[in-house]
């Protein structure tokens, strides 16, 4: 034990000695910070985007989920290649283009330059995002102090995933809805000379080419699987063209890529890792956590503004508990996962999230304060508790020549299952609302049908109607509504307690013993000596 010990020590020494690695955690968490915000700070500018612009349903849908879409596809693309020619040298760039865009995207002057703004975002933040967990798993590579990492890092998220809805809110009640862009500028403009000064550069083992073909192929795959599902999502046809083409044409390249990855001396990612049960089960229980309250957010926001009526600002502050518990769930977690270990933290966690979820089904019509903000603090703390558990899982059964690799395949998982989530509780939530409306009293069948879209359409068309007709339509559809959200609420529930079961493949403790082979780069930083340090690999 005390040999462990020591190894571990002098792990902490020579990673300090070639950058002091609490900095560097700071600056990653800026990073992270700045792709967190964007991913969040839409969802209140959704009815402002649609007042304005005038979004038809499938251009609305790829207004908020392209961002996902685009960001899933590359991540694996981007992981890699930043292990290749340096993490830094891809998160800079990252920086760049996602001010460039953010720019883009607050002049947008019709739904489709907003799309096309937002999928730029989509590259941007496929550079950012694994940069900074891979950095992240170089610069500590004893696994204690990962998780303090890990944690703060998870809290940071969390502060971005609160800071956008507020902020948001606070911006669309003082300027028009493109201002919730322009707030990643300032932050691009710090984060791109302060990352290019401190941040260290870092390489995986550079063995054999970067396979380009395979980088393609995956992420024309992972696009056409998640294209395909949020068809489905919008009201496709399951058999539709729309539908059917997208998800085979995907799942036919991604089958390719495996195959290919299988057949090269050194490929793009190592498959082997799956078949490591902590590895392969904490990335299932990235996707569903997910896949079961990613899409609960959204529809969340149009909740609190339409059927409580509140303003985009209120709807912000209503949503700060959840990720207020989220980031104090992020501090504490290295103190959980060293106690009770990724088994039984991540399959609680699961099960607290679930229970959450099962409470909120209390929502009704009218406003019931205390009970979303029991709510939302359960939801907070369960689901990030479940999330740091597996990343940090997950993380650690990967080599530091991999990590980009590796930090990559867990941001895809976190992104698919976000994309996926929304188009399968948007499509769980159409499916429960669409039906009462049907038949509203002296409302047209063909005014029925455009009210079935969305809420926000249904009041338009009953502000249109007018007199009994239209207040009908409005009772009838803010009714319905909220059946389709406790409809979708226990199908949430329904796949976190699938993900507690599958948890239980989890090891049941924190294994933090340092082996004995297996050397590992820590980067050295810019202006050190150009001599490489080497440090024991603590996994």
């Amino acid at each position: 034990m005390s040999g462990t010990t020591t190894a571990a020590s002098r792990c902490r020494r020579e990673a300090g000695a070639g950058a002091n690695r609490w900095v560097v955690l700071v600056v990653l968490c800026v990073s992270l910070l700045l792709v967190a915000v964007d991913a969040t700070v839409l969802h209140v500018a959704v009815p402002a985007v649609s007042e304005d612009l005038r979004p038809g349903s499938i251009e609305l849908l790829w207004i908020v989920d392209i961002y996902p879409l685009v960001c899933a596809s590359l991540l694996i693309l981007f992981g890699t290649l930043g292990d290749r020619v340096g993490r830094r040298r891809i998160l800079l760039i990252g920086y760049a283009l996602f001010g460039v865009a953010s720019a883009l995207a607050a002049c947008a002057d019709s739904a489709h330059v907003l799309i096309a703004a937002r999928a730029l975002l989509g590259v941007g933040g496929a550079m950012i995002m694994p940069a900074t967990l891979s950095i992240l798993r170089q610069v500590f590579p004893d696994r204690r102090e990962r998780a303090m990492a890990i944690g703060v890092w998870s809290a940071v998220a969390a502060v971005g995933a609160a800071v956008g809805p507020l902020l948001g809110g606070f911006l669309l009640e003082h300027f028009w809805w493109g201002a919730v862009f322009l707030i990643n500028i300032p932050l691009m403009l710090v984060s791109l000379p302060v990352g290019r000064l401190l941040l260290p550069e870092s390489t995986g083992d550079g063995k054999g080419p970067w396979d380009v073909v395979g980088a393609l192929l995956a992420a024309a795959g992972l696009f056409g699987v998640v294209l395909g599902v949020k068809r489905l999502g919008a009201g496709e046809m399951p058999l539709s063209a729309y539908t059917v083409a997208p998800l085979l044409v995907g799942a036919g390249l991604l089958v390719a890529f495996v195959r290919r990855q299988r057949r090269r001396k050194y490929p793009l990612v190592d498959l082997r890792l799956f078949a490591k049960p902590a590895f392969s089960t904490s990335v299932g229980c990235i996707v569903l956590a997910l896949l079961a309250l990613v899409g609960l957010e959204l529809i969340a926001a149009q909740y609190l503004q339409l059927v409580l009526n509140l303003s985009p600002l209120e709807t912000g502050l209503r949503l700060v508990p959840l990720t207020v518990a989220a980031m104090a769930a992020g501090l504490v977690g290295a103190k959980l996962l060293h106690r009770f270990g990724p088994r039984i933290m991540v399959s609680l966690g699961f099960c607290l999230t679930a229970a959450a979820v099962i409470m909120l089904t209390g929502m009704g019509r009218h406003d019931n304060a205390p009970l979303l903000l029991t709510g939302f603090v359960l939801l907070g703390f369960g689901l990030e508790v479940t999330l740091f558990g597996a990343y940090e899982s997950m993380l650690s059964e990967a080599p530091q020549s991999q990590a980009g690799g590796a930090a990559a395949i867990g941001e895809t998982s976190y992104q698919l299952g976000a994309g996926i989530g929304v188009a399968l509780l948007g499509s769980v939530m159409n499916a429960a609302y669409a039906p009462g409306l049907s038949s509203v009293r002296g409302v047209p069948a063909a005014d029925s049908a455009a009210a079935s879209h969305s809420l926000g359409e249904a009041y338009e068309v009953a502000a249109r109607l007018g007199g009994g007709p239209g207040e009908a339509l409005r009772h009838a559809a803010r009714d319905s509504f909220v059946h389709g959200l406790h409809v979708t609420l226990v199908v949430s529930a329904g796949l976190l307690l699938l993900g507690a079961v599958m948890a239980l493949r989890l090891p049941r403790a924190m294994e933090c013993e340092a082996p004995a082979a297996g050397l590992a780069e820590v980067p050295a930083p810019r202006e050190a000596s150009a001599a490489p340090v080497r440090a024991e690999s603590s996994v």
